[in-house]
């Protein structure tokens, strides 16, 4: 019997004053899927995170995440969902391994756990070494990696990016995408991520969904290992989306 979607989002709705951010948004992620939502600015990719995150409940429509309503039982979802956002958000007071251990420690656990857990995510995000220096001598990509380590350090069920590679250039972001989606499908977690940029989708998620304003989905396009192999296949699935999002959409594979 298949086990109960992650994330579900059911006929959606959500107002901001007379602007309807989305419109019977309805999709599911599975235990342990990798899912990207693209689409322009204003697509409501941003509300929909919201929404998830539970920092926003809907006007209409249910949303369940782990089985919970995340707006109403916020609290219930604590250490089940973590949140790597577009800027690292480092305490610049903190050191690395301070950062990372920064979950944890606000979830109680124990200092040996905590300590071990630390070391673990330096190796697992490629950092050892770097664990005593402070935000500011390190690099975007070394500061969006510690960022990284800090939400699945508590070991969540749920990890949700928000524009988690857009800061970076390019070649930094391709390899922290590679990585983390590897550490992604080698723990088994759920992953949804939010990106204006295809080749984020096309070279990390099982299923990206294509949103346009407002929220809902228009393309559902679902990449395997196969296709990102083969280049043509690639750029037929690039081809399609950027077409889906029309002019605004600067990316190209």
């Amino acid at each position: 019997m298949p086990r109960p979607a992650e994330i579900e989002l059911v006929n959606v709705t959500r107002r901001f004053g007379n602007t309807v951010a989305t419109r019977d948004l309805s999709f599911a992620v599975a235990p342990g899927e990798i899912v990207a939502l693209v689409g322009r600015t204003g697509a409501g990719k941003s509300t929909a995170m919201n929404l998830i995150m539970g920092t926003i409940g809907p006007d209409t429509g249910t949303v369940r995440v782990a089985g919970y309503d995340p707006h109403r039982d916020f609290a219930k979802l604590r250490g089940k969902l973590a949140v790597s956002f577009q800027t690292d958000r480092l305490l610049p007071w903190r050191t690395a391994a301070e950062n990372i251990a920064l979950g944890l420690q606000i979830l109680r656990a124990d200092k040996n756990l905590i300590h071990a857990r630390v070391r673990e995510w330096l190796a697992r995000v490629k950092m050892v070494g770097a664990e005593d220096k402070y935000a500011h001598e390190l690099s975007g990509g070394m500061r969006q990696r510690v960022s990284l380590a800090r939400a699945l350090a508590v070991d969540p069920q749920i990890l949700l990016l928000d524009e988690s590679f857009s800061q970076l250039d390019h070649v930094t972001s391709k390899s922290l995408r590679a990585d983390v989606s590897e550490l992604i499908r080698t723990l088994g977690k759920t992953c949804l991520f939010i990106t204006h940029r295809i080749d984020d989708a096309l070279e990390m998620a099982d299923r990206i969904l294509v949103l346009a304003a407002p929220a809902r989905v228009i393309l559902e396009v679902k990449p395997s290992e196969a296709d990102r192999r083969d280049g043509a296949r690639l750029q037929a699935m690039h081809d399609a989306i950027a077409a889906a999002l029309g002019d605004e959409q600067p990316t190209t594979h």
